[in-house]
């Protein structure tokens, strides 16, 4: 079995289209079509309905890739399994993180699971949260580092690392601003009626931040007036620093950016879950359940 083969199949069906599949993976788009073009006459039909702009996948073609899927996880396991037995601390573990936090807890990480896996090919990969829950049930990724409600979780397993709590973030000139509790006190719950002529700048509707947020405002019958929206938290925060606005942000990043802003609470205290998930299915490499045991103790130090 050509398990390169295999990963091409995979790779082509994942972004649909083949000049992208090529680029990622470093071989040039018309190697990649011979193979393609050889494994089909092998096969006797077509795996892919092609156009310009996009491939997808034809019946036999979904066949085909549900099993390549399949093989290349028996494959992944079984170099896994072997590579622990020997203690070779070798061997791939590619994660998806978050951006923003996710990069931060990674940069805290690397060195020491460096240390303790100098052989190990490390690969994180950025991407938003409902991008990492279907690279997991695809197998792209081993596992990710997602921040979600329970009801945004899919069937695969989810290690909790803490609850974290939605926090308002309010210019410190905002007439409301005067009801903020004081440094060092719980924050007070804001009364949505107070700033309900103030524009809002929130996260994209890709995050899922945007869901949690929007049940929040429809829970308090409150529909915000919407500036725009950002794929980044740290932007939210500095407009509320710098204009007339406000924003929800998750309270690690009220303790980061506290110079002209003061946070309250939101009514029903809408909160999250940071996570890392992962196939039920999968083999977990020592080095995975080391990363998990890594980003439990940076997260409980992160409360502290």
């Amino acid at each position: 079995m050509d398990f390169r083969l295999l990963e091409y199949i995979v790779k082509i069906a994942e972004e649909n289209n083949i000049t992208k599949a090529s680029e990622k993976l470093f071989i040039s788009q018309s190697a990649l079509n011979q193979q393609l073009l050889k494994l089909e006459q092998e096969l006797g039909t077509r795996l892919f309905h092609r156009s310009r702009t996009n491939w997808h996948l034809t019946e036999a073609g979904k066949i085909y890739v549900e099993g390549a899927r399949d093989a290349l996880k028996i494959k992944h396991d079984t170099y896994t399994r072997i590579q622990d037995i020997c203690d070779s601390k070798t061997g791939t573990l590619t994660i998806g993180l978050t951006h923003g936090r996710g990069i931060y807890m990674f940069a805290s990480l690397y060195p020491e699971l460096h240390s303790r896996y100098p052989g190990l090919d490390l690969r994180p990969v950025e991407m938003n949260v409902y991008k990492q829950q279907e690279a997991i049930v695809q197998g792209s990724i081993d596992m990710g580092f997602l921040a979600l409600s329970r009801e945004q979780r899919t069937s695969d397993c989810y290690e909790n690392l803490i609850s974290e709590e939605m926090v308002l973030a309010l210019p410190a000139s905002h007439p409301a601003a005067g009801s903020a509790n004081p440094p060092g006190r719980p924050l007070a719950v804001i009364n949505l009626d107070l700033i309900k002529d103030t524009p809002f700048v929130l996260l994209f509707k890709e995050s899922s931040l945007h869901e949690i947020v929007d049940n929040a405002f429809k829970e308090a019958g409150f529909e915000p007036s919407l500036l725009f929206e950002t794929s980044n938290t740290v932007s939210i925060l500095m407009m509320v620093q710098s204009t007339y606005c406000c924003g929800v942000v998750p309270y690690f990043y009220s303790r980061k950016y506290p110079e002209g802003v003061v946070y309250f609470a939101l009514p029903g205290h809408p909160c999250w879950d940071l996570a890392i998930s992962y196939r039920k299915d999968i083999y977990l490499s020592s080095a995975a359940r080391d990363f998990i045991e890594l980003a439990k103790e940076y997260w409980e130090n992160q409360k502290g």
